[in-house]
């Protein structure tokens, strides 16, 4: 996949190996926008190249927690303006790696480009896209071209059925714990199999936004009928369908059996630091977080809510809950989800990165244990350096929000 996107961006026929000269056709920046944008007026171009294909959403820090995220959030909204970047998302829409998806402006065969590392969420679309820096993002606004060397590919092959209470988001904790932080450095990783094909396409973007955690340029799931329902819902656009070739080569395949798997943890401080959750059972925890990019989703909070549902979280937990977008928050609304999990005593807060960058809404004190969703556990991620975190599914996250211990939500 990943020679056929890179190919097409730049007219020409790839291989693994090649530095290819590629056209855009969607960069996202957020926060950091405002330093891009001084970097851009740096370059002495007057106007971006394309305004229709420059994504801005506001989401790390949303609202502003202090004056200087305040300051900064001015910067991109003068920017934006200046530019005519229409497809500019205030602090009214959500996390952007939830936010293009949803907004139909994902679509399979793009070359896309975010100043974000989990800019490889958007593979989930049978698209190739990947994070890149501030200075690059800015000669990209001021050209629409990037220059990158054509990645090798993995194939991961998930099969069988999972089991009850394991999702995508163990699946992917336990082939980062096989493959560790350095197991795909710059290659281009496809998640196939039957497993992966019977899955969401929320399901899929877990699967790639965490391939950034092994290394990957980008992570990948070739179009099917899947892909094609949800974007009949999203956009009317014309895309490029351009999966791999049934007899193409990879660099390495690797084959997940998830049949017999049990929920997953990664500890305390790096995300390949996977174990059994039957192995880490019992720890205790002060904080419990669900939401953000990588399972902020409604099929994550109904899993949550289903365990939580006419219970209560133990006293000793704060239960955080941070739907990944106002379109997941309305539905979750709607359909009663935000009232379950009220009512068990979590605390709602309004779509956006929330504590898992560490600047506000959840922040952890010294010696606290956090257990998450989310998708790092590095030290100090969540604003402290002598606090702990654990990655876990939203099942899991819920079950040891009840308990105040990291429990195996099969139990409950």
């Amino acid at each position: 996949m990943a020679e056929k996107i890179l190919g097409r961006a730049s007219n020409q026929e790839v291989a693994s190996g090649d530095i290819i000269d590629g056209t855009v056709d969607l960069a996202m920046s957020h926060e950091n926008t405002a330093a891009i944008s001084g970097k851009f007026k740096s370059i002495g171009v007057p106007r971006v190249w394309d305004p229709a294909r420059i994504v801005v959403p506001i989401d790390h820090c949303a609202p502003a927690a202090n004056e200087d995220y305040a300051k900064n959030h001015k910067v991109i909204r003068e920017f934006v303006r200046e530019q005519n970047i229409t497809n500019f998302y205030d602090i009214k829409a959500g996390v952007c790696h939830q936010v293009l998806p949803e907004k139909g402006h994902i679509k399979p065969g793009m070359l896309v480009v975010g100043s974000d590392s989990h800019t490889p969420t958007y593979g989930a679309l049978a698209a190739f896209a990947t994070g890149i820096g501030r200075t690059e993002m800015a000669a990209v606004y001021a050209t629409g071209k990037i220059w990158l060397r054509v990645p090798e590919s993995f194939k991961i092959i998930v099969e069988g059925k999972l089991p009850d209470m394991v999702s995508a988001k163990d699946v992917i904790l336990h082939i980062i714990g096989d493959l560790r932080a350095d197991g795909a450095n710059y290659k281009a990783v496809e998640f196939c199999g039957d497993t992966v094909d019977h899955m969401t396409v929320g399901e899929r973007m877990v699967l790639c936004n965490m391939s950034a955690e092994m290394g990957a340029k980008a992570g990948m799931v070739a179009f099917d009928d899947t892909t094609r329902m949800y974007l009949d819902e999203r956009t009317d656009r014309v895309y490029t369908v351009l999966n791999p070739d049934a007899d193409a080569v990879y660099e390495k395949v690797v084959h997940v059996a998830v049949h017999d798997l049990e929920p997953q943890v990664a500890c305390p401080h790096t995300v390949d630091n996977v174990k059994p959750l039957s192995q880490v059972e019992g720890v205790p925890i002060n904080q419990a977080v669900l939401g953000t990019c990588t399972n902020g989703r409604v099929e994550d909070l109904a899993v949550a809510a289903s365990l939580l549902k006419g219970k209560k979280i133990a006293d000793t937990v704060r239960l955080i809950v941070i739907p990944a977008s106002t379109e997941v928050y309305a539905e979750a609304v709607q359909n009663g989800i935000i009232l379950d999990l009220v009512k068990a005593g979590a605390v709602i807060c309004n779509p956006n990165c929330g504590p898992c960058l560490g600047a506000h809404q959840g922040a952890l004190a010294p010696g606290e244990v956090c257990i998450s969703s989310s998708n790092r556990n590095f030290r100090g991620r969540m604003g402290c350096k002598d606090a702990e975190i654990y990655l876990a599914s939203p099942a899991t996250v819920a079950a040891s929000s009840l308990t105040g211990r990291i429990t195996d939500p099969r139990g409950v």
